[in-house]
Parts: structure tokens; sequence; C-alpha cells
């Protein structure tokens, strides 16, 4: 498929305040909350046509909604005949509900989310119906060639059919720069800079201000696509090896950037901030840029949940890529769309495709798309042309600049869950003093004995 560049949403990446450690919205039901069938391929499929199917989706922006989803799913039903009964997960407890669901036999029909659970959790364990059979030639040149193959395992089955994707990014409180003299190190026009650039605007932060200016945060796993692309692009690291088997944190570019964040004034190592506190320090102003963003909190930040207390507005916010040494970065993304639990039932495997399709596959994909507030993975669905529906919407026309620097999709190495709680812990480490090169090293073989096992 050709692409324009500034359309070329080759995107990736985890979502809103929620990917940043924020609010999330508690679970409710509008209907049954799950089949009645076992995950499990071994009972016998029913015969005839399902007219009711079940839905578990996390808050991945309006699918997070009971009344965005409840047009959706009324419009599906209308088309079909087929009632969709959905239950709205938090981030806090989706996971345990859904494995919960799975061990009890009474796992939903479908789920919403990204390929590290459908395909490298709930797909690895054997639990997930393969969708390669919905796609075609066609589906295969539509889709984004990187969003396809993180939705497919190595052995080739398709776990996750994908809707939306994004990119992670950061954001600068311009006022502050511009009163620091710092915002001549800034490419405004692309939303880029360089890391030497990035370097010296710390510095004349620090000077104008005499404080913490941003804050390399690691109280948690929340919002650690920050930090890992903040580390990852100042010189070049990588964080995986290129096929997903092993964790390369000690790539000589980490260390690098590791020992020079370290080593500056005005960059704390803080212990006691994840991603979403980070983001209430930065509307606070105390804080100057926040290492959490992306468009969730660009499209609406005066009405961020992590906003309490702040003094900055929105239009002092301005999205940018990490700091890289040509300012060409390799930004973390997230991908969102449908996987099927395998509950034995032909009838409801063969109804929840038909969703599927509906949604991610035809004329209506449009509005599937604008309720989840990211970016469609491809740019046609059955003809229907989707690259003009962020048209008439400034702020999203503005992010696409950003799309062209997504890369890699490594979140679904192995160990993903281990990895994500050794890397905040070797940044605690670093940041109470420990040496560099020894700390990451002991962490990322912690990280690939759970990768290997």
């Amino acid at each position: 498929m050709k692409r324009i560049l500034a359309l070329a949403l080759a995107a990736v990446m985890t979502l809103g305040l929620t990917a940043c450690g924020g609010g999330s919205k508690p679970a409710s039901s509008a209907g049954n909350s799950g089949s009645s069938a076992a995950a499990s391929t071994s009972q016998p499929a029913a015969s005839g046509d399902a007219t009711e199917i079940s839905l578990w989706t996390y808050p991945i922006g309006g699918w997070g909604d009971e009344k965005q989803v409840n047009e959706l799913t009324a419009a599906f039903q209308a088309a079909t005949g087929i009632k969709v009964n959905v239950e709205y997960l938090a981030y806090a407890d989706g996971d345990d509900k859904v494995n919960s669901a799975i061990t009890a036999g009474k796992a939903p029909d479908l789920v919403m989310e990204g390929p590290e659970r459908l395909v490298a959790n709930w797909g690895a364990k054997g639990y997930m119906v393969d969708l390669s059979d919905m796609l075609d030639a066609t589906d295969k040149q539509e889709i984004q060639e990187s969003v396809l193959n993180a939705c497919t395992n190595a052995e080739g089955a398709v776990y996750e059919y994908p809707l939306v994707m994004t990119a992670h990014c950061m954001a600068i409180n311009l006022n502050a720069f511009k009163e620091a003299g710092a915002d001549q190190y800034l490419d405004l026009e692309n939303h880029t800079w360089t890391t030497e650039n990035f370097i010296k605007a710390v510095e004349a932060l620090y000077a104008k201000y005499g404080d913490t200016v941003a804050a390399v945060y690691c109280a948690g796993q929340g919002g650690d696509q920050g930090t890992r692309a903040l580390i990852n692009n100042m010189y070049g690291g990588t964080f995986t090896t290129a096929d997903h088997t092993a964790y390369t944190w000690d790539d000589a570019a980490n260390i690098k950037a590791l020992e020079q964040l370290k080593g500056m004034d005005g960059i704390a190592f803080d212990a006691s901030l994840a991603g979403g506190d980070e983001i209430a320090k930065f509307y606070q102003g105390i804080l100057k840029m926040g290492f959490c963003w992306n468009i969730a909190q660009q499209l609406n930040p005066n009405a961020a949940d992590t906003g309490a207390g702040k003094t900055i507005s929105g239009d002092d916010i301005v999205f940018m890529s990490f700091p890289s040494e040509t300012g060409e970065s390799k930004l973390c993304g997230g991908i969102w769309g449908f996987g099927i639990f395998d509950n034995g039932d032909s009838a409801k495997i063969d109804a929840a495709k038909q969703f599927i399709k509906y949604m991610c596959d035809s004329a209506n994909t449009a509005d599937a798309v604008k309720t989840a507030n990211y970016f469609a993975v491809r740019d046609t669905a059955e003809g229907a042309d989707l690259t003009g529906i962020w048209a008439d919407n400034e702020i999203m026309a503005e992010y696409t600049k950003l799309m062209p620097y997504l890369g890699d999709y490594y979140q679904v190495t192995s160990g993903w869950a281990q990895a994500r709680t050794s890397w905040w812990n070797m940044l605690q480490d670093i940041g109470e003093g420990a040496d560099v090169t020894e700390t990451v090293t002991t962490f990322m073989n912690e990280a690939n004995a759970a990768a290997a096992g």
C-alpha cells in the first residue's frame, strides 16, 4: 500500500493516561459479562447461528465509554442481528478478571486490547483463536506491516485483528522554555530535537529555575514507555534484539545515555514518581518537561485526571519527539484491536469474527477508529478511505508528524512482565548511586532469565 509520509501512521503503542499510570474507569457491565463455555478447544462446537456474544474491553479511548460503545454495538446488532454484551475493564484489575474468567471456563468471546496481552500472553498460552483466515492479500497490503507483525506470533498465528495505533512522546512547558531561553533548542515545526540540544535546554532551564526540571520516574512500571524511549533514543540504543528473543539494555549507547542523565543538574531519578505522578508535577509547573505523554493527553490536557493543582494550561504544552543524535527518534507506540477466546463454540466464534470484520474492515471502520481517538492501522477498509478521518481535527493532524518515527513493537518479547519490573528497579538503583554498567547488566540478565524460562 502506498502511503503518504505525513499520514503514514506506522504506529505501535499503550494508552492515554492509563499507560502513564493515570486514572482508569472502574469496571461495569452493559449486559451479561461472559460466555458460559470454557476457554478450551476440547468442548464440542455448537451448531446454528449465535445471537449473542460477549466483549470485554479495556479503556481504549471511547471504547471505555458505555454510551459510545452502545452506539457502535447497536448499529452492529441492527446490521447482523447479533447482540453484544459488554464488560468494561480497568487496567488496575482487568488482567486478573480475564485470567479468573479463563480459569473458571467463562472467558468472554471477544477482548479488546494490545498484542502484549492478546499475542504474547493469552495467545501464547493457547487461549486465543487464530484469525489468519480473516486476512486476505488485500488486508495484508492495507494494514501497516509492523502492526500486522506485532499481531502475529512466530508460527504465523494471528491472535489480534488490529484497529488503531498511536505513538508515545514527551511534552514541554513552552512558556517555561521561553523564559529560560531554551526554546531556541526546539524544532517546533517538526516537534523534534537533538540530544545535544536537549542537554543544552536542560542546562538553560536549570540555570533559570535552579531545581529539578525533568524526572526519570521509577516508582513502578506506570508510564515506563517514556523512560525506555528517552534512554534508547539519546544515543541510538536498543531495548531488545530485532527478533524479540532477548533484552539488550547493556547496549553501550544505553549505558552512555544513563550516565549522561545521571550526571546532569536538573535531571532527577525519582523513585517517588510513576508516569501519572510525573504528569501531575508537570501540570503543576514543578517539572518543565514530561516524558509520559501521547495524543490522549494532547487532545484534552485541561481535563486530564492527573491535572489537579495544575498551573499551566493546555496552550503552554507542546508535544515533542524524544531527543536523538540526528533528531529522528524511534518512538514507542501502542496497537489496539480485537482477539477471540477459543471457548469451543464455533457459532460464537463466527459471530465474533463478524463483529471484528464490521469494526475493523468495513464502511463502519471510520466510526470505530474515531471512537478510539487514535489512528487507523490501515489507509482503506473495503475501499473506504480512512486517511482523512482526522482532517478536521488540528491536533490530530499535527500529531501525524510523529508517526513516521514509530519504532519496533518489542512489547511482545517473552518475559515482558518481568522486564518491566526489572527496568524500574534498575532505574531506582542507578538513582541511588549504583554503578551503571553493573546494575544494567544485573537487571537485564534478570529479564532475560524470564524470557528464556
